[in-house]
This record gives C-alpha cells, sequence and structure tokens, in this order.
C-alpha cells in the first residue's frame, strides 16, 4: 500500500479535531503531539516526491543534451 501526503494530512486534521473535542489536558497534549508528527511526515514525503521529480527531470535535460 502507497501511503500519499494526503493520508497524513487527513490523519492531522483527525487529531486536531480530537485535541479541540477533549477536555482532557494530556489528551489535548497527545492529540497536538501526533498532529506534529503527521504532519512532519507528510511534509517528508512531499520533499521525496518534489526531489525525486526534480531529480528526474535534470535527467531527462541531460538525456535530451545528448
Amino acid at each position: 500500500m502507497s501511503v500519499t501526503s494526503e493520508f497524513y494530512l487527513a490523519r492531522a486534521a483527525e487529531c486536531a479535531r480530537e485535541a479541540e473535542a477533549t477536555v482532557l489536558t494530556n489528551v489535548r497534549e497527545r492529540c497536538l503531539r501526533s498532529q506534529e508528527a503527521w504532519l512532519a511526515m507528510a511534509n517528508r514525503l512531499r520533499k521525496g516526491e518534489r526531489l525525486r521529480d526534480e531529480a528526474a527531470a535534470e535527467k531527462a535535460l541531460k538525456v535530451e543534451a545528448n
């Protein structure tokens, strides 16, 4: 199964909703930490995708030049 940044962002949004809904401080803090982790994973995935796309474009330019 391939995970997408949309999956990570959906989980982050879910954590934000849970944090908003709870009255317990420790649960809210846990949800907010989880939200941060999901957002970090989404950002890492996006960065990897961007770098992969840039490398592919650079490789295509080199092939065209030859």
